[in-house]
């Protein structure tokens, strides 16, 4: 069985009496599920999944209707990124700066950032913002997943964070060459950053 957390949970209007619905989140690997369950449960709660039942303290309490994998996404390393990490319209692509490091020493452990960025938060945050969340909310959520995991490999957050942001800031002030043309502009256009989406724009190839 695999485990998730419990990232929201909603009564639904379209389901009958006493059904919710819940979103959650594996994050080792990580996955996401949309599923509808008959039980009160919390946010931040574990529940089980194994062939698409949901269970809670091995009880049978509900099924996924949405099953998302990273196994699903392509990782696109080759393209000038503004924001460091991001995903395409679609949520098929999930990019990382070329310029940024693909392996960061933190605390004498190399640490791949493909995964902990690219993985464990661009992923998830698109996979929220497909839900309806708002960016600043996905993007909340995704840095907590994001923390579980970089803990989970050994390394503190404040750590990992140090050596992160001395790359984000290198790489925000780089001028773009090629921005990905199927890059999702949301988190820009939430920010009100005019400045990079017009140099994402003028550097998006000729169509």
């Amino acid at each position: 069985m695999e485990t998730f957390e419990v990232i929201e949970h909603s009564r639904n209007s379209n389901l009958e009496k006493g059904q919710k619905e819940i979103i959650a989140i594996e994050y080792i690997k990580p996955t996401y599920i949309k599923g509808i369950i008959s039980v009160d449960i919390k946010k931040g709660d574990t529940v089980s999944v194994e062939r698409n039942k949901i269970y809670k303290n091995k009880l049978e309490i509900g099924y996924v209707t949405i099953k998302k994998s990273s196994s699903d996404v392509v990782l696109d390393t080759s393209h000038d990124i503004k924001y460091t990490g991001g995903y395409s319209i679609d949520g098929k692509t999930i990019y990382l700066d070329e310029h940024f490091p693909k392996t960061l020493k933190v605390e004498g452990k190399d640490i791949d950032t493909t995964a902990t960025i690219g993985l464990h938060h661009e992923l998830p945050e698109k996979w929220l913002s497909d839900n309806d969340f708002e960016y600043p909310y996905a993007h909340e959520v995704a840095t907590g997943i994001e923390k579980k995991f970089v803990e989970y490999l050994g390394v503190t957050w404040k750590g990992y964070c140090g050596e992160v942001d001395k790359n984000l800031r290198k790489v925000y002030s780089q001028k773009l060459r090629e921005s990905p043309a199927s890059l999702d502009l949301a988190p820009y256009l939430y920010c009100r950053d005019r400045e990079a989406l017009k140099e994402i724009r003028e550097s998006e190839p000729e169509k």
